[in-house]
């Protein structure tokens, strides 16, 4: 294994530990990704982006898979979301060249700013706490919250986990654990909307996407793992920190033009 490919290995573990905790994995992986891979591979950025799905999604399967053993997540309400979801990020990643990602970057940039400021004054939730109960309207709500998340996911992405985690908490009554939780749901169906878009368009380096995949599941283990452990004030404190850092990265594009 290549110098190269085993820094890619870190990166994976790393960003499959922090998405798994409080989302942003992406912050870690596709700066990884264009620092290291081959100049020839690095300059196709359709190609970065499915290679890094193919890795986020196979981690966020895997968190998924441990938090539903450990929490009551509310599977009336995410099954039909997960559809809404899987189907809009698939348009998405299919109109992205419709909508600049500079058009979008001030009104993300606000709004993340709007969650991190109102997760600072948001009291934490006892950790045991379960979602409250799913009115008809409600999960209207959701579900179109949740299909909003997949087209952006598709077309964009940074602070997809950021604003799910936030509406999950505001719409399902959720405390950060099981908002988590969820959020790692809603965000498995908007990987793999977009990423079969992105197989289907052959753009994925396989040789470099299999290895980061085994070590972004490696990561997202511990990482839902520790989440579970340390309950909802620790998610609440690593997602604000990883909204902090989205804030200065959404905001340092923009500036750069």
């Amino acid at each position: 294994m290549s110098i190269e490919m085993a820094a890619l290995c870190v990166a994976a573990f790393a960003a499959g530990l922090v998405d798994a905790v409080a989302g942003g994995g992406g912050l870690i992986q596709i700066p990884a990704l264009l620092l290291l891979l081959p100049p020839d591979l690095a300059s196709n950025i359709a190609l970065v982006l499915g290679t890094n799905k193919v890795s986020s999604t196979c981690g966020t399967a895997v968190a998924v898979w441990r938090y539903d053993r450990h929490l009551d997540l509310p599977w009336r309400i995410l099954a039909p979301a997960m559809a809404a979801a899987f189907a809009c990020a698939f348009l998405g990643a299919h109109t992205v060249s419709l909508i600049p990602p500079g058009a979008l970057r001030p009104i993300v940039l606000v709004l993340l700013v709007g969650v991190a400021v109102w997760t600072t004054f948001q009291k934490d939730n006892a950790a045991s706490r379960a979602p409250a109960p799913i009115a008809g309207r409600s999960m209207g709500v959701v579900i179109l919250f949740a299909a909003a998340m997949g087209f952006y996911d598709g077309i964009f992405g940074p602070g997809t986990g950021s604003f799910l985690i936030a509406g999950f908490v505001v719409w399902l009554g959720c405390d950060f654990l099981h908002a988590t939780g969820s959020a790692k749901v809603i965000n498995l169906a908007t990987n793999l909307g977009a990423l079969a878009c992105f197989i289907g368009a052959s753009q994925v380096s396989w040789a470099h996407a299999l290895p980061m995949a085994a070590c972004n599941v490696a990561g997202a283990l511990v990482g839902a793992e520790l989440a579970v452990s340390k309950g909802s004030t620790f998610v609440r404190r690593l997602f604000l920190a990883v909204t902090t850092v989205l804030i200065a990265k959404v905001g340092w594009d923009l500036f750069r033009g």
